[in-house]
């Protein structure tokens, strides 16, 4: 079996937005996001002082190619095999149905998963609006099958009564926005994923969201929490920029930084 302890991180993206509930336009976030982080507005450094223009740092898978229709199945698949690789993928969305597919792939890996997740919402629901697989519902399918033994929730301050009860049915350990700093939460022995929703941040710093939703995180709040991070970090995700929403590209270059600190932290654990 590969060691994938210190696998490489490796970007793909995953041009997806076909089970947004409200907007689509997050299907376009990939390349906006590359865009920003290659562009010399600003340079390669980290916070944590990685150079993320140095040859060996981390890869880029290029964007998975299917159909709407298959789009769950090619997702699991194409991030099964750059786990098998040996790669620690960093998937780019698309909206946070994808989160399921991947965590699906990753779960057949490792079986004692952690998830550490960034967001407004707790996406919780057992179907929204008669889809099961909406991105309201990724969490709800991801915990009653059993791929994560830990899901944290951080920055939620949309829960309604449903997804109260479907988090205490799962045991989910959820931060409300008004109970940050949650430092002591993000500590795990095993491995870990991150899931980054971008709607976590106030609409202020983010307004390139289909569901924005003040009270949120600032920039860096976001940030002091993803570098408090402990565990064996095997992969993330970025999640529901909408371009379509932004302003000046405000959205994308906070997406581009809040991904760049993701890297960091993998690389310097």
């Amino acid at each position: 079996m590969v060691n994938k302890n210190s696998g490489m991180p490796t970007l793909v993206g995953i041009p997806f937005d076909g089970q947004s509930s409200y907007l689509r336009g997050a299907g376009n976030a990939p390349a906006k996001i590359r865009e920003v982080l290659s562009c010399d507005a600003s340079n390669s450094w980290t916070e944590r002082g990685v150079d993320l223009g140095a040859p060996g740092t981390y890869e880029d898978a290029g964007d998975l190619a299917f159909s709407e229709k298959e789009a769950f199945a090619a997702i699991e698949s194409g991030l099964g095999a750059l786990i098998d690789q040996g790669k620690r993928p960093v998937s780019l969305g698309g909206d946070h149905s994808i989160t399921y597919p991947i965590v699906k792939a990753f779960a057949k890996e490792y079986r004692e998963l952690t998830i550490f997740h960034f967001d407004a919402h707790p996406d919780l629901y057992d179907e929204f609006e008669g889809n099961r697989l909406s991105h309201a519902c990724p969490f709800a399918r991801i915990m009653e099958a059993g791929l994560a033994k830990r899901l944290v929730q951080i920055g939620i301050r949309t829960a309604t009564a449903h997804q109260r009860e479907q988090a205490q049915r799962f045991g989910v350990e959820v931060v409300e926005m008004r109970e940050l700093p949650a430092y002591g939460k993000l500590k795990a022995d095993g491995p870990v994923y991150i899931t980054f929703d971008i709607d976590v941040l106030d609409p202020a710093f983010a307004p390139g969201v289909s569901h924005r939703e003040p009270g949120g995180m600032s920039v860096r709040e976001a940030i002091a929490h993803l570098h408090t991070i402990q565990g064996n970090i095997v992969g993330a995700d970025v999640v529901e920029y909408n371009p379509v929403q932004d302003v000046a590209g405000m959205t994308a270059i906070v997406a581009a930084k809040i991904l760049k600190e993701i890297l960091g932290k993998m690389i310097t654990g």
